[in-house]
């Protein structure tokens, strides 16, 4: 995947004020992976529900 998903700067501020540690730039890449398998599975779900819109019940079914 060429995009990342995550807005890189709120992810390491997040995890600087949460850690007091740094943010790889290979970190960003992980993260989109991670959010495109999650937004995959919602659209199966909602799919299958007979459903064209992704709602918040169907991510992390």
């Amino acid at each position: 995947m060429s995009e990342i998903m995550v807005v890189a700067s709120k992810v390491k501020k997040y995890i600087k004020e949460k850690a007091q540690m740094n943010t790889s730039g290979s970190a960003m890449e992980a993260l989109t992976n991670l959010v495109a398998r999650a937004l995959d599975q919602a659209i199966e779900h909602a799919k299958a529900d007979g459903r064209k819109t992704v709602m918040d019940r169907d991510v992390g079914q």
